[in-house]
């Protein structure tokens, strides 16, 4: 919990208390439920909440929004950003059922207000739309352009950065690693790259990267 506190100074007393809960929540059910693997669960808030929050640390998403997270498995980065952007809503979407019974679980434990979930594919979903996508290491980019591009509405927002006022368009945000020449060349895209080791300063963070498609 203390490495959240080191980057973010600013969240609410219910915030912290929903943060805390989480790594009890997740080693419980982690037994049942098998979803972040063994040697990872001792190290949810850097490599798993941490991480998923360095979305919070590059955009700002104003209230009222609309995100869905595509192939949450555990959560991640729904929950994580659900606590961080109290009045955005969150629909959590995964393949696999078992894995949103933790989701729910969890979001019923801390009383999470802004979440839904989903048990369906990406590109199964009808009749909604969203401002942005978020995903982390769930399929190649190209594939998750695919399944967001029907889901994203066509619209653009401004919000204050430390270096001005930003303007952001609908799009996909997601969590990638590695070397991913081959794969953003493939998609045929050409998003934004943030490093996240510009926003994090530990080891892990190296070579792990934000990505920004707009639609």
């Amino acid at each position: 919990m203390d490495i959240l506190l080191k980057y973010f100074s600013d969240f609410t007393h219910a915030q912290v208390e929903q943060f805390k809960s989480l790594e009890g929540l997740y080693k419980e059910w982690n037994a049942k439920i098998n979803v972040i693997s063994r040697k990872d669960i001792d190290s949810l808030y850097e490599k798993h909440v941490l991480h998923s929050l360095a979305i919070a640390a590059a955009f700002e998403f104003p209230a009222g929004l609309e995100i869905v997270d595509i192939g949450t498995g555990g959560g991640f980065p729904g929950i994580p950003l659900a606590i961080y952007f109290p009045e955005v809503k969150f629909h959590l979407v995964d393949s696999i059922g078992k894995k949103l019974k933790i989701v729910e679980a969890v979001k019923e434990a801390i009383g999470l207000q802004n979440v839904t979930t989903q048990h369906a594919r990406a590109q199964e979903i009808k009749n909604r739309k969203f401002d942005f996508a978020v995903s982390r290491a769930v399929a190649p980019l190209k594939d998750l352009l695919q399944w967001s591009r029907p889901l994203l509405k066509s619209s653009a927002y401004t919000f204050e950065s430390a270096s001005g006022q930003v303007l952001l368009h609908s799009g996909l945000i997601c969590l990638k690693g590695g070397d991913l020449a081959q794969e953003i060349s493939e998609s045929g895209a050409k998003p934004r790259m943030i490093e996240v080791s510009s926003l994090f300063q530990e080891e892990y963070f190296r070579e792990k990267y934000l990505l920004y498609v707009k639609k």
